[in-house]
């Protein structure tokens, strides 16, 4: 081989170990890029692996407090129906007591002999507006006469005393 030849020849091997190095660092580094990207990228997942941690405590936390308030609402709420059952109970013993005290009315008032004879003897009012006080009057002494202790139906007229 000539020499010219032998120089071209060691000027192709050395063109192609020059690419071949280029190629070889130009390889490594695209590999450290995205090394280096791979790692940014890791980062990210794990700043927002913590956000998203934190947002699942508070999302349990909220969770949590729901229920509890949801069961405090539940005991209100029981509450709230006791109380009504409660008052509804004493409405309703108030209804019980009124009848009974209107009884207690209507009975003291079938016994006194004196409401008998006031409500026979007493004009109704409507009728009352005509006549003036000379009615009134007389009503009332009939009521005093009727009424009067010392004087008894079976004495006849005879005054006690």
């Amino acid at each position: 081989m000539s020499t010219g030849t032998m120089w071209i020849v060691v000027a192709v091997v050395a063109v192609v170990l020059i690419a071949a190095l280029v190629v070889f660092v130009a390889g490594r580094a695209t590999r450290r890029r995205r090394q280096r990207r791979a790692e940014d990228i890791r980062e990210q997942a794990r700043l927002e692996a913590a956000k998203v941690e934190r947002r699942e405590a508070l999302a349990q936390e909220t969770a949590a407090k729901a229920r509890a308030a949801q069961a405090e609402a539940e005991v209100k709420a029981a509450e709230a129906a006791r109380l009504q059952e409660r008052a509804a109970t004493h409405q309703s013993e108030v209804a019980t007591s009124r009848e009974r005290v209107e009884e207690q009315r209507k009975r003291a008032d079938s016994i006194d002999p004196n409401v008998r004879t006031k409500t026979a003897v007493r004009p109704a009012p409507d009728r009352d507006q005509g006549f003036g006080n000379e009615s009134d009057e007389s009503a009332t002494n009939a009521e005093t006469i009727r009424h009067d202790p010392t004087l008894e139906p079976s004495n006849h007229g005879e005054v006690k005393n």
